[in-house]
């Protein structure tokens, strides 16, 4: 081999080293630069909330993930049932507070508002994705213009319904008693809610990577994503299955509205705009239709939000924009997704 050879050869490894683990070291210096100007107590507490606000992020991203990267379906909607299940959970939060269950509850009582929550919060985003996917969804598979189309005018109608059933302005939502408050952790005060939320959101993580590997449901899902036609074959309602898809990323949208709402503790008819944001950054991030590449993507863009805001707020966001737009030159696919 001649010298020019060797030399192009050489030079074609590394670019493609360079696109496999460049974004790898990008993630992972996001965890250690803010060491250069921070000190260990204050990374510590902002390490910890990033993480906070990786998996609430991931609750939300990881229904759009799978409604993108499995359905290939863009839906703009999907900030729309993230703000439905907020205001779900604030409801019923309100109602259990009237019986002393969240403002002077117990411990068992707090546990039991918030699980409350989340399961009418996954029921009213699987109900409002069913309805969806039926009436209007299914009409446009295969043509992304007008699945953008469609479900942004969805987006609007329903934040219109939020103002008309509770209004257009914002609302405290109140945190279960035994969730509130911090705990000391080796000098590092760390917010009882926010261990919670981390618990929650790899509990949905784990669950969501042993259905879709480890059962039949998850099985088919996959192979009709890569064959209908042959899971059609096999006896199996492809649109059926594509409906419970679509109604399981609603439904977790909704899930991750309600523990955001508790999080931040405040609501907002067109909250679900700015999530869908984040959900769109964390996707493109990970990898379509990757469930791991949007769990790291997640815990990334909170990371870097949160380090990024302690020092110069208004560059937070835009951040992680850059971030998105480094891993797309060295990854096109996504950290997780298909080359």
């Amino acid at each position: 081999m001649s010298n020019v050879a060797q030399s192009a050869a050489l030079e074609l490894n590394g670019s493609q080293n360079l696109k496999k683990w460049g974004g790898w070291i990008l993630g992972v210096g996001i965890w250690f630069l803010p060491l250069l100007w921070t000190d260990l107590t204050t990374y510590l507490v902002l390490t910890v909330a990033g993480i906070t606000m990786g998996m609430l992020l991931f609750l939300t991203a990881s229904g759009f993930t799978i409604i993108l990267g499995l359905m290939d379906v863009i839906n703009l909607a999907h900030g729309a049932f993230f703000a439905w299940g907020a205001y779900t959970g604030f409801t019923a939060l309100t109602l259990l507070n009237k019986y002393g269950w969240v403002e002077t509850g117990s411990l068992g009582q707090s546990v039991g508002s918030i699980l409350i929550c989340l399961v009418l919060a996954l029921a009213i985003g699987w109900v409002l994705g069913v309805i969806l996917e039926w009436l209007l969804i299914r009409r446009t598979y295969g043509s992304h213009l007008k699945q953008i189309l469609i479900t942004m005018g969805a987006a609007l109608v329903m934040a219109e319904i939020i103002t008309i059933f509770w209004g257009p302005n914002d609302e405290v939502v109140q945190t279960p008693a035994a969730f509130t408050g911090s705990i000391d952790v080796f000098d590092v005060i760390v917010e009882k809610f926010r261990l919670l939320a981390i618990l929650v959101g790899g509990a949905v993580f784990i669950a969501m990577n042993w259905v879709l590997h480890k059962t039949k449901l998850g099985i088919i899902v996959r192979g009709g994503v890569e064959n209908g036609e042959v899971v059609q074959t096999l006896g199996h309602n492809i649109r059926r299955i594509f409906t419970y898809v679509f109604a399981a990323g609603a439904a977790l949208a909704a899930m991750g509205g309600t523990m955001w709402s508790i999080y931040t503790q405040e609501i907002r008819p067109d909250m679900g705009e700015e999530n869908l944001i984040f959900a769109l950054i964390v996707v493109v991030i990970g990898g379509m239709g990757s469930v791991t590449g949007c769990f790291l993507a997640s815990l990334m863009v909170g990371l870097a939000f949160n380090y990024v805001a302690f020092s110069a707020p208004t560059l937070a966001l835009g951040v992680n924009i850059m971030i998105m737009a480094v891993i797309l030159l060295l990854r096109p696919s996504g950290l997780m997704g298909r080359d």
